[in-house]
């Protein structure tokens, strides 16, 4: 039977060195109470030290939240990661060279989970190679403290993966809404299920400790039992938080839509202004196919869903969140990972099953920095660390990949008039460069598994062909040797067969799309 104690209490149990696991997605799912009561441990015992940290999506408000209460120096010693830019200060830690760091696939670390439960070694998938994580480039390695490799290429079949070794860890902190008094986890409020129960379970698999975060204590045999979703024989201790550290996200405290329990009126959405996302988006949604499985990444690509809802076919298309959402519409800004209305809600695990197997027709996904061989660069930038999440896993194993982005970056300003694209003020910063800093998707294995990838702009469209980069598509108004040629650091093709943009994408009016 698991016991009840205090957040403070449940701080006390982790020890120096310990290799500690937490769950959330931004602050979905996050055990605020428990990070909470660790820090103010640290801070006032300076214990515990030199920790292990280890998390598959990014958790934190971008200031003091989440894995931000634990970036105290002594606090934490390696920290393994999904993604990091949530988490400014612990990223801090690492770019200063102060902690051990790695950044592995978000959708990989799941299914590691998974894999350590059932004491397999590790994780061997296809996911990263090419990119970064690879040992043959960086090994997932973000600063020169960090030596010891976690992942080898081994050979099976003839064919190359990743292995993506395991090692113990001792401590899961996981959240659920409530728990009978034996122990049994449900997760009736929560936005989303994640990985608790694969997280739980690996750490009991290693005589480790579960400390479940939950909102309020019920009588035995008050849950269904199908809806438990961490039994007690994987919990230990329970927690109860107050609701300032128990909200749903970190934007709003409860949102039933986002569980299930109702279903939200959407309100018709404003058209987007005519300017540079809604070309960009305009020309992403003529990439739509019927009943397309799509996936959104944050920003532009966002777009897509308010121009197919502007033409009336986003019925026609059901988008996905790593988080697990499938259907409905999903949420921004700091209720990222959760869905208004969705169909169903996997776990985190299985979404990436869904997505590593190749369940997507299409990701959309942001432009940061490229190059000459189509690589992509969204996870590190001159000294900060935004880290990769689950781009390597849905890049790398969409039918088809579309990433969307102003052609510079750093004050561009544009106006679309009659029916052409005006550049007024160029920015500052080049994104298609001669050599990206850091390989986030790897234009060569794209080419290697002949997947069809498209970079689209305000101003021109690009398409990673066997011979290189080429320029297929220019914006009206736009002139290719003033306007493009001299803001790329290397030689693009240039199609023979070069076009306008449809003239639809920059009309200030409905553009009738329908889908082929």
């Amino acid at each position: 039977m698991a016991k009840i104690i205090s957040a403070i209490e449940a701080a006390k149990l982790i020890k120096d060195e310990d290799m500690v696991a937490i769950g959330g997605f931004v602050g979905s799912g996050h055990p605020e109470a428990l990070t909470a009561a660790l820090e103010a441990r640290f801070l006032n015992e300076r214990a515990p030290r030199n920790l292990g940290l280890i998390y598959c999506a990014g958790q934190g408000d971008g200031k003091d939240k989440g894995l931000n209460r634990l970036s105290h120096e002594g606090l934490v010693r390696r920290a393994i990661g999904g993604h990091w830019n949530l988490a400014p200060k612990l990223g801090k830690l690492a770019v200063e060279n102060k902690i051990e760091a790695y950044n592995f696939p978000q959708g990989t670390l799941v299914h590691w989970y998974r894999e350590l439960a059932g004491r397999k070694p590790g994780v061997i998938t296809k996911v990263g190679l090419g990119t970064f994580v690879d040992p043959r480039l960086e090994g997932g390695k973000l600063n020169s403290k960090t030596v010891e490799d976690l992942v080898e290429v081994v050979k099976l079949g003839g064919e190359e993966w990743l292995w993506y070794k395991p090692f113990p860890v001792n401590i899961a902190l996981i959240r659920g809404t409530s728990a009978d008094e034996k122990g049994n986890i449900s997760i009736e409020k929560e936005a989303v299920s994640l990985e608790i129960l694969s997280m739980a379970q690996a750490v009991k698999s290693y005589g480790g400790i579960v400390i479940a975060q939950v909102e309020r204590i019920v009588a035995n045999g008050s849950i269904n039992p199908r809806q438990v979703k961490v039994p007690s024989t994987s919990v230990d201790y329970i927690v109860v938080a107050e609701p300032e550290h128990h909200m749903q996200t970190y934007s709003e405290q409860y949102n039933p839509a986002y569980s299930g329990e109702t279903r939200m009126l959407l309100s018709s959405l404003e058209p987007m202004e005519l300017n540079e996302r809604k070309i960009i988006a305009r020309r992403a949604a003529m990439e739509l196919i019927p009943n397309a499985k799509i996936n959104l990444g944050i920003g532009i690509p966002e777009g897509v869903a308010m121009i197919a809802a502007e033409e009336g076919i986003g019925h026609t298309m059901t988008l996905t969140v790593e988080a697990g959402p499938i259907g409905g519409m999903p949420a921004g800004g700091l209720s990222f990972g959760a869905s208004a209305n969705a169909e169903a809600i996997l776990d985190h695990p299985y979404q990436f099953d869904f997505y590593d197997g190749g369940g997507l027709d299409i990701a959309y996904l942001g432009l940061a920095e490229t190059d000459q061989h189509g690589n992509i660069n969204v996870s590190k930038f001159k000294g900060r660390i935004a880290g990769c999440g689950g781009f390597i896993n849905i890049t790398q194993n969409a039918k088809k990949v579309v990433f969307c982005g102003t052609f510079t970056a750093g004050g561009l300003k544009v106006q679309v008039a009659d029916g052409k694209m005006i550049i007024l003020t160029e920015g500052k910063a080049k994104k298609f460069l001669e050599k990206v800093e850091q390989v986030t998707f790897s234009g060569d294995y794209a080419k290697k598994i002949s997947q069809p990838v498209l970079y689209i702009t305000e101003r021109v469209v690009l398409e990673l062909r066997p011979e290189g980069m080429v320029i297929t598509e220019i914006a009206p108004g736009i002139d290719l040797e003033k306007d493009v040629l001299p803001f790329i650091d290397f030689k693009p093709i240039i199609s023979p067969n070069l076009k306008l943009m449809d003239p639809r994408i920059f009309a200030n009016e409905p553009m009738n799309l329908t889908l082929q």
